[in-house]
């Protein structure tokens, strides 16, 4: 549902389609990160954020944070994961990790060609803002 909603928005704004694509796989790696590997915000959510500005796409999922800190790990052929945050690193422009005291961001931003509509997202504000975690 996320993926599908980040991918409808983008394309309306205007964003390529290769580019939304790309976008939607980096969401749903960070979080599934968030899912697998962190506690939840204190409300017991997560959330995941993304907005245009401009030539920039920011994704973000937020969480509760864990005991490591999320990194790139060197996965090899028979691990059944530790490839998500190599493929955000592939696929994105850029990514790191906001610690803050209510928990930890993980964001990753592409570069998006500009589009043909011209339309712009408001930077900051969330487009899907509420995951409800279950474990």
């Amino acid at each position: 549902m996320v993926r599908r909603r980040l991918s409808a928005e983008l394309l309306a704004s205007g964003v390529y389609e290769e580019t939304a694509d790309d976008a939607a796989v980096i969401l749903s790696e960070l979080i599934s990160n968030a899912l697998r590997h962190a506690r939840p915000l204190p409300s017991g959510d997560i959330r995941v954020a993304w907005s245009r500005e401009g030539d920039l796409v920011q994704l973000a999922v937020s969480d509760g944070g864990a005991t490591t800190e999320p990194r790139r790990a060197r996965a090899t052929l028979s691990s059944l994961g530790g490839r998500g945050l190599g493929i955000v690193e592939t696929l994105s422009d850029g990514w790191g990790v906001l610690h803050e005291d209510s928990g930890t961001t993980v964001w990753a931003t592409l570069h998006s060609p500009h589009a043909s509509n011209g339309l712009t997202m408001t930077p900051g504000q969330p487009t899907q803002s509420i995951l409800h975690q279950t474990r």
